[in-house]
Order: C-alpha cells, then sequence, then structure tokens
C-alpha cells in the first residue's frame, strides 16, 4: 500500500493510501489482510488519516477535501474542506492537527474545520519543511519528514523539534522500487500497551520498534 495514513484501533490498523484509486481501509494487524476497503473517486489522491471519537477523518492532496468515515464500517459520513494541502493528519484529544507539506502544523476545529491556530515546526529557530505523516503521542506531534529516514517529536504548543529517532537502515534498499518515492511514513501508537509501529510508502511490511536514548 502506498502508506498515507496509520491508525492503531481496536487491536486493528486503520490505513488511507495515495495513488489511484486511492482508499481508506481497515487491516488486520497480524498478518495485514484487508477487512474493509473503501475506494476514493479517482479525482482524489489520498492522504493523512485520524480518528477521533466516533469518526475517522481523511484527507486528500491537493483538492481541499477531507472525508469522514464511520471507523468501524468506513461507511462515508460526510465532508469537509480546508486550505492549501493536506498531507498528515492527527488531533491531541480536542483539535485536528494538519500539515501541509510545509514547516507549518495547522489546528482545526473538528466539527466546524476552522482553523483555530498554527505553528512553525524548527529546530533551534529555523523552520523545517516537509512534514508528512503525524501521530500524537504523550502529548507531542511525532511526524515523519518526506524523503528522509526521520521522525521528529515535536512540541506542539512551540513547534519545536525535541528530538530525531534514526531509522535509516530499517528497510532494505532492494526491497522497494523507487527510493526517491516509497520512502517511510506511517507512524501508529497504541496508547494501551505502548507499542510503536512505522511504515513506509509500499513498504512490504510493518515494523513495531521501541525507540530507546542515544549511547
Amino acid at each position: 500500500a502506498f502508506t498515507q495514513g496509520l491508525v492503531f484501533r481496536n487491536g486493528e490498523l486503520l490505513e488511507s493510501t495515495g495513488r489511484y484509486p486511492s482508499t481508506v481501509r481497515r487491516v488486520r494487524l497480524e498478518d495485514g489482510q484487508v477487512l474493509v476497503r473503501r475506494d476514493l473517486d479517482t479525482t482524489y489522491f489520498g492522504e493523512g488519516l485520524t480518528v477521533l471519537g466516533d469518526r475517522a477523518f481523511s484527507l486528500t492532496w491537493q483538492s481541499g477535501k477531507g472525508f469522514i468515515w464511520n471507523p468501524d464500517t468506513l461507511e462515508p459520513l460526510g465532508e469537509f474542506t480546508y486550505a492549501g494541502e493536506g498531507w498528515g493528519l492527527t488531533h491531541d484529544g480536542r483539535r485536528l492537527i494538519l500539515s501541509d507539506g510545509t514547516a507549518r502544523l495547522r489546528f482545526l476545529d473538528p466539527r466546524t474545520f476552522a482553523e483555530t491556530g498554527s505553528v512553525t515546526v524548527n529546530w533551534q529557530g529555523r523552520p523545517v519543511g516537509r512534514i508528512n505523516e503525524l501521530e500524537f503521542i504523550d502529548g507531542e506531534v511525532w511526524a515523519n519528514v518526506w524523503q528522509t529516514d526521520a521522525i521528529l517529536r515535536i512540541d506542539p504548543a512551540s513547534g519545536n523539534i525535541l528530538s530525531v529517532i534514526d531509522l535509516s537502515g530499517l528497510l532494505a534498499p532492494g526491497d522497494i522500487a523507487d527510493p526517491n518515492d516509497d520512502v517511510l511514513n506511517g507512524i501508529a501508537w497504541d496508547p494501551a500497551t505502548r507499542r510503536l509501529f512505522v511504515t513506509g510508502k509500499n513498504w512490504p511490511k510493518l515494523f513495531e520498534i521501541r525507540v530507546t536514548e542515544p549511547r
């Protein structure tokens, strides 16, 4: 799958994919079996995904349109709009948090979808762009950076990068067809068991990893 968004929920994965047709799907964790799949209209290139309460939200790349789904059945529940591009999506329990390929994280009201604020992701005051797939973990935004092997830990209040998780070498280069496009993308967190899963676009594997401090 050309993974764009990844969420752990009720022992399964919810995943959004890009390219054509783009999809949202429920995936069995143990073997990757797709349990339920919904295709987007081929005019849309799917992007990030998150689940807040009883609704799943997914983005599209350049169409300025998002979709709302029943997270159990993936039946469509509605649509919403936003300015600019859509890349990654997560939430902090109150607000949707959207990345658009720039250094900016935008906060949206999950009912009205009005933008309520934003922060610039930065390292020592310098903006860091190409922020992609997002996950909210223990009060932090964790983010893929497109075409890198890094996950950033970001303070959502200031945008400051707290640390960088280096996942280079996790997947062998020969396991993917296009090293420029089939890159690390997809972070899913299970808060109950504190398990962390990562994957990439067109990767043949999903990894469970443990993050350690540098030695």
